[in-house]
């Protein structure tokens, strides 16, 4: 497929999973978020400083090259990827606490994003660089992919709550659907920088994936949150925002080559995402059987 047409076909993709996230949502389930600050805290503190410092960790122990070792903390510094949401869903977690989660780390973004690069580039290269993040494009990108799907989902549901039930199993399979190729597409366009780079890169980013799920699970149990919660706050870290790395290392670093990691990174973190997803649905069906 064209490459232009591919990169105009996959926002529309994003915004429908979006809506069919909104279509399983209602405002109560929002409110039942805010009313509950523990969860949401453990989720930024996992997002927001776990995820770079298990980024840190890994770049310094496995004695990456400076170039992939900053593009390695670029995409630690990132935020949730919009993803999170329908795995989230999937594994049968609570899908409002991942959008919630996304949303205000994407935000919160616009701030620790630029100060991890600049440490990051001074401590692994020497060098420091002022990133300045287009914020309003971001923000405005944020809302269409994300937001606005969501809140036009969740007002068909209550304005036409019966015919969006009976449409909700064909839109989960078509959303299912939407993310399975939307990861093949990215794949395929990236394919010659994940063949350069899988074998190097491969091993460091795929240490990372697992520490980041093992430590965010780690991190919800300890703060004693739900399963549904915990579900949420481990797809949140897992799935990062690896487009939004790729952008800030080609057009702001002007450092195609520092791109790789996210590149690779989000081919591993696809297929530990789904993995997960499978094991908490097997656990739980094994959980109901056993009931």
């Amino acid at each position: 497929m064209n490459p232009a047409v591919v990169q105009k076909l996959l926002p529309l993709a994003l915004a429908f999973i979006m809506f069919y996230l909104g279509m399983t949502l209602m405002l109560a389930d929002f409110h039942r978020v805010a009313q509950r600050p523990r969860a949401l805290l453990a989720g930024l503190t996992g997002q927001m400083l776990l995820v770079p410092l298990a980024g840190f960790a890994v770049a310094a122990l496995t004695g990456l090259d400076p170039v992939m070792a900053v593009g390695l903390m670029v995409l630690a510094a990132c935020p949730g990827g919009v993803s999170s949401g329908l795995l989230t869903h999937l594994a049968r977690g609570d899908t409002a606490l991942s959008i919630s989660l996304t949303a205000v780390t994407s935000l919160a973004s616009m701030l620790t994003l630029p100060l991890i690069i600049n440490a990051s580039l001074q401590y692994f290269m020497g060098s420091s660089l002022t990133a300045q993040l287009p914020l309003f494009p971001m923000v405005r990108s944020i809302f269409l992919l994300t937001t606005l799907p969501v809140l036009l989902g969740m007002v068909l549901r209550w304005k036409f709550t019966e015919q969006v039930s009976r449409a909700i199993p064909a839109a989960s399979k078509v959303a299912t659907t939407l993310f399975v190729l939307i990861v093949l597409a990215t794949f395929w366009d990236q394919r010659e920088v994940l063949m350069v780079h899988l074998p190097t890169l491969g091993p460091a980013t795929l240490l990372l994936n697992v520490l980041i799920l093992a430590s965010a699970w780690v991190l919800a149990s300890q703060a004693r949150l739900s399963r549904t919660d915990r579900i949420a706050i481990v797809t949140e870290c897992g799935l990062q925002n690896s487009a939004l790395g790729i952008f800030v290392c080609l057009q702001l670093l002007a450092s195609p080559a520092m791109s790789a990691p996210s590149v690779v990174y989000a081919l591993l973190m696809n297929a530990g995402g789904i993995a997960f997803v499978l094991l908490m649905r097997r656990r739980r069906s094994l959980g109901t059987a056993a009931a």
